[in-house]
């Protein structure tokens, strides 16, 4: 007996209410690919992404996607994503599967 059943019990009277169906809508509108560069700082690697022509709030959304889904640190600065460490092909496959467009640049 799941959740559902014990509170039909206890509540006959309630009718269960459907749940809104979310669509999910393409906010990452880009004519011009993103490039995703690599750089090294102060001797550490870090990965660049650079060239989205959206609204700004968009991509920090983006930027923390990118960072909570691979456990790294990062920042936000000057309309840039900045990471942590050398993950340009995870991060473009990530952004291929949102329907970005993306260019590796160096290396």
């Amino acid at each position: 007996m799941d959740l559902k059943d014990q509170l039909k019990n206890l509540f006959p009277d309630h009718e269960e209410t459907p749940e809104p169906v979310q669509e999910k809508s393409n906010i990452w509108l880009q004519d011009n690919p993103i490039i995703c560069k690599y750089e090294k700082r102060k001797g550490k690697p870090i990965t660049i992404l650079e060239g989205y022509t959206g609204a700004t709030s968009d991509f920090k959304i983006l930027a923390k996607e990118i960072k909570k889904k691979l456990s790294v640190g990062g920042s936000f600065k000057d309309d840039k994503i900045i990471i942590q460490g050398d993950f340009r092909d995870q991060i473009m496959t990530m952004l291929k599967e949102k329907g970005f467009k993306v260019k590796r640049v160096g290396g």
